[in-house]
């Protein structure tokens, strides 16, 4: 390997890893850092091994990344009663929970979903099942998106060595 291949291969690990990150962090956008990767690096390398189709398929599979992060919040969420204030509580919950880590970010979607749906109006037991249905979808759908992003950095490594 040269030395433009190392420092393309360290950027795109560095971007995986931001991205895989991302899926616990809803202020980085993990799908699309782990795409970014991938670009960085066949720009970098001359996109040896990397066809259209491949990108083609690595976009699909970054945009059903997100799909599932929205979907499984807000589904659980709606199960249990809760609207669109819980799952944008949920979120916010999440973010400050990180200040508070490792348990922060248990709690944290939890709380943000409960005090969303308090200050739009709901009545503190609906604003509980809410919040409980936030804190279910958010962290249910986290194994998908996990599975996703290492079937992507996995696709990755098998197309470019």
């Amino acid at each position: 390997m040269s030395g433009l291949e190392i420092a393309a291969l360290i950027i795109a690990l560095l971007l995986f890893i931001t991205g895989v990150v991302g899926s616990f962090v809803p202020v980085l956008p993990g799908a699309p850092l782990i795409l970014l990767g991938m670009i960085i690096y066949g720009a970098m390398t001359g996109f040896r091994g990397m066809t259209w189709w491949f990108f083609a398929g690595q976009a699909f599979l970054a945009l059903a990344i997100m799909g599932v992060d929205y979907l499984a919040s807000a589904l659980g969420s709606r199960y249990f009663g809760g609207g669109k204030a819980a799952f944008y509580g949920a979120m916010l919950g999440l973010l400050a929970g990180l200040f508070f880590a490792p348990v922060g970010l248990l709690v944290g979607p939890f709380a943000g979903a409960v005090v969303a749906e308090l200050i739009f109006g709901r009545k503190a037991d609906q604003a509980l099942r809410a919040g409980l249905g936030a804190f279910i979808g958010f962290w249910g759908g986290l194994p998908v998106k996990l599975l996703l992003e290492a079937a992507m950095i996995i696709w990755f490594f098998i197309v470019s060595f």
